[in-house]
């Protein structure tokens, strides 16, 4: 029985190490020990408001999957997103760098937005384990802490961003915890 459960332990660690998605565009402009901050470029997402973190999920997949007016599948990106918006929480993927506007399949389903997201300066930290809201506020409420003892502003509510797929064990999972600053002013980089 060991010998079965090692193995697909094994299994399971190759399985979520190789699958290569592709990752949003960003530089790291500074690094300390407990975050960083990165420069994101423009990048283009699908949204849907979460009425419940399965269906939206899904809706996102299936238009991916070829579920829009082109019947187009889309390779999948890393990382989906989670971020309050007038009151709901939406959740994004981002589409690959050769979509744009003009180019995206339309979705068929009219819960879902086609979005340009704007770069700039966004303040990171990373985490792993769960995915779960307990998890992400902690480690939102450490990175709001230090970013206001570094005098740096922040732009916007908190971004839940998930990397891995549900089968990655928890301690090999890649999660984070954004926030949009503005460090135009204060000489940061």
């Amino acid at each position: 029985m060991k010998k079965i459960l090692s193995i697909i332990l094994f299994g399971l660690i190759i399985t979520s190490n190789c699958m290569a998605y592709e990752e949003s565009n960003y530089e790291v402009m500074k690094k300390n020990e407990i975050y960083e901050i990165r420069k994101y470029s423009d990048r283009l997402a699908i949204e849907v408001e979460i009425s419940n973190q399965g269906s939206s999920f899904r809706k996102l997949f299936k238009y991916i999957s070829g579920d829009n007016k082109s019947n187009e599948e889309i390779r999948m990106t890393t990382p989906v997103t989670q971020i309050e918006k007038k009151g709901n929480m939406t959740m994004q993927f981002y589409l690959p760098l050769k979509f744009n506007k003009s180019n995206a399949p339309n979705p068929s389903n009219s819960d879902i937005r086609i979005l340009d997201i704007k770069g700039g300066y966004y303040a990171v930290i990373i985490y792993s384990g769960r995915a779960s809201d307990k998890n992400f506020i902690k480690h939102k409420n450490i990175l709001e802490n230090e970013l206001k003892k570094d005098d740096i502003s922040i732009l916007g509510p908190p971004i839940k961003a998930t990397y891995n797929n549900p089968f990655t064990l928890p301690l090999l999972r890649r999660n984070e915890a954004m926030f949009v600053i503005n460090i135009e002013d204060k000489g940061v980089i």
